[in-house]
Parts: structure tokens; sequence; C-alpha cells
């Protein structure tokens, strides 16, 4: 959409530019050698949003600044990196489809087994959906490089936006040696949080959490101070190689509640992950069956904390219990008939419900086999 020559010079008002709509980062920052090159594929997202009028509280259009706009309104990027741009959507996140989540994660990828003289990658995104794309990007982006996914809450034209400080911030965090080997990152309001517990809480600065487990460090005016490392798999040791795949496998989210009866599906998806503090008998009914008709469920706490005890298929397994004298002794006529068991039912750990849809639906792109499902999601 156009934004008018009135707008356009209110824009470059609010965000310290008189030319930030037609801006290019200068040539003499970008090639300076003394700081590490960090590319910027941006999605769009409310960091790239105008307002119609600008500096008030009123609402805005997403994705309407490009790459270039929103790297020109923050000049003090080029004294920590090598800026280059790339633009990969320019949507709000609400219209980010899981087929943009796998073009973008080849995309990363590639550009970072390719380029030998990249630091790090950093996304800018909008943040309704930015857990899940960087959860994403952390289970497929097979590369120690950081990758940072940052976005905003307030668009650039608003009155204190807030993109400007989180991009800085993102881009510090992808130049630093010490980001490497961590994973995919959300970096939001100082917060360096791991994409695998980052969530989003509620729609105001501060908005983003890792909870309990998910905060690595802080980004302060020294650059980023890193606490924590994370042990589950991602990067190099990922073991989902999406190179060849083309789409990805359907999986349905459903939720348990009391009084609940389970989803009904005119063409079964291949899998189902359900958000479920304990469900009812049809609930139960309906996911065994589903099972026995090669649906592989995942069940995950609603809230996403609880640590549920799941076996590790690799784990030794009790002797079997020996048959007692009555069952010795009943004929095959005095049995009451039984349906063939149900495939196991996979369970969830410290993920939130939307996080286990994506992690099955990556497991799903390698196997249907539930056991070795269970083992990603003890290890991812």
């Amino acid at each position: 959409m156009a934004v008018a020559p009135m707008l356009r010079r209110l824009v470059a008002l609010l965000l310290g530019s008189a030319v930030l709509l037609d801006a290019q980062v200068p040539e003499e920052n970008r090639a300076n050698p003394r700081v590490p090159k960090v590319l910027v594929i941006a999605t769009g997202g409310t960091i790239a949003g105008v307002q119609d009028a600008p500096g008030s509280l009123g609402g805005y259009r997403a994705g309407t600044l490009t790459a270039e706009q929103i790297i020109a309104s923050v000049p003090e990027l080029t004294r920590f990196a090598q800026i280059e741009t790339e633009q990969f959507s320019n949507v709000p996140s609400t219209s980010i489809t899981p087929a943009q989540w796998l073009a973008l994660s080849k995309r990363v990828e590639q550009v970072l087994t390719d380029r030998k003289d990249l630091a790090g990658v950093v996304v800018t995104h909008g943040t309704d959906r930015l857990e899940e794309t960087a959860f994403f990007l952390y289970l497929t982006v097979r590369s120690d490089k950081p990758v940072i996914v940052v976005g905003a809450q307030r668009p650039a034209t608003g009155i204190s936006p807030d993109g400007p400080i989180n991009l800085l911030a993102a881009v510090r965090v992808a130049a630093a040696p010490q980001a490497v080997g961590k994973g995919v990152m959300v970096v939001m309001d100082d917060r360096i949080i791991s994409a695998r517990e980052v969530r989003k809480l509620y729609q105001r600065t501060g908005g983003f959490s890792g909870g309990e487990m998910g905060m690595l460090g802080v980004v302060g005016g020294n650059g980023p101070d890193f606490l924590y490392t994370p042990t589950r798999r991602h990067g190099k040791t990922s073991e989902f190689d999406l190179r060849q795949v083309d789409s990805l496998p359907r999986v349905e989210l459903a939720y348990s509640y009391p009084g609940g009866t389970g989803p009904r599906y005119d063409t079964p998806p291949a899998g189902v992950a359900v958000a479920s503090n304990g469900m009812t008998r049809a609930e139960s009914d309906v996911y065994t069956a589903l099972r026995r008709a090669g649906v592989v469920v995942v069940t995950v706490f609603a809230y996403g904390d609880n640590m549920s005890a799941a076996r590790d298929p690799d784990a030794p397994r009790p002797e079997p219990r020996p048959a007692t004298t009555g069952d010795a002794m009943r004929t095959d006529s005095t049995r009451a008939p039984q349906q063939p068991p149900a495939p196991p039912m996979i369970t969830a750990q410290h993920l939130t419900p939307a996080k286990a849809r994506i992690l099955l639906m990556v497991a799903l792109t390698k196997t249907r086999d539930p056991l070795e499902i269970q083992r990603y999601f003890l290890r991812y």
C-alpha cells in the first residue's frame, strides 16, 4: 500500500530520519571490516507497522516498512555489525503458514551454510505467531550459528516504539561469539530467551517470557551476557533435515475440556496434539479410535509447564508379569473378545500445545512410529 507524502514526512520525523522511507544503510558502514556480518531477514509484523495517524495510539498496518527501511531507522546498528537485508515476506504474522515456516527454515539454513562470512541471522517477525516460527526454526535449522527472532509490540510510528531497541539488541546477540551453539533465540525487551520456551503472555512491551526454564541471558550496555545454555537437541545436533521435504504433514490441535466428546474429522489428519489436563471417557474413546486408525496422538499439559512422566523407549523394560493360575486355566472360549491394543499415546514435556503440534509435524516427516516419535519428544 502506498504511503501518502504527508505521512511519509511524519514517519521520517518520528523515526529520526528525514529520508527514512527511501533510505539505504550507507555503503561505508556496511563494509566496515571491524564488525561481524549479520543478515536481517524481514517477514513483516508490527516491527514493520505504520499508522495512518503517526504518533497516536491508533491502529496500524503491520508489514508496511521494508527490511531496508527498518534498518535505516536504527543507524546505531552499524556500530556492531555489517548489516545485509533480505525481504522474505511483509505480512502480519497471523498470515504466516507452515509452508512459509518450511521455506524460511530452508533459506536460513542455506545462507548459514553457504555464507561462511556471516556471524548470524536476525529474523524480524510479527509477535502473534513469533514463538511458533522461532520454535520451528529451533528444530530444523541445522547450524550452530545464532539465529535470532525479534519483533515489536508497538508500530514503528507509534509512541515510544520498541522495535528499534529490540532490533539493536537482536543484532548484538547475533554478532556475539558467545551466542554460537545456543540454538534459535528470541530477543525482546533486552531478554535472551530460548525459542523452545519462549511465550507471548500479553500484548505490550515486556510481554514475552521464557517461563521458569527459558531465559538464557540479557543484553546490557556491554552487549549480550549469557548465564544458561539449552540442553535439548537443536542446531547441528538436530536430526530433522528438511531439505528434501516439500510440505509438512497435517497435524491438528485440539482441546480437552469438561463434558468434551472429542473431535470429529471427515479426513483424519496425520496427527493430533491434544491439550489436556485429563480426558473425559468419551474423549479417550475418540483418541483411542484415532490411534487405531493410524493417527499419531500427542497429549500435552494445557498450560505447557508440566514435566509429564513419559517412558524413554530406550530405557530397560520390566520383565512381563507371569500369568496367574486363573489366567492359565481360562480357555479361549471364556475370554471376552478384545480389540487389538491401540498404539501408545505420545507425551510432551514442558511444551505449549502449539509447540507440541509443531514438534509432531516435524517428527512425522521422518517416521510414524509412536515409539520413535516419543523419543523425539524426550530429546527436543
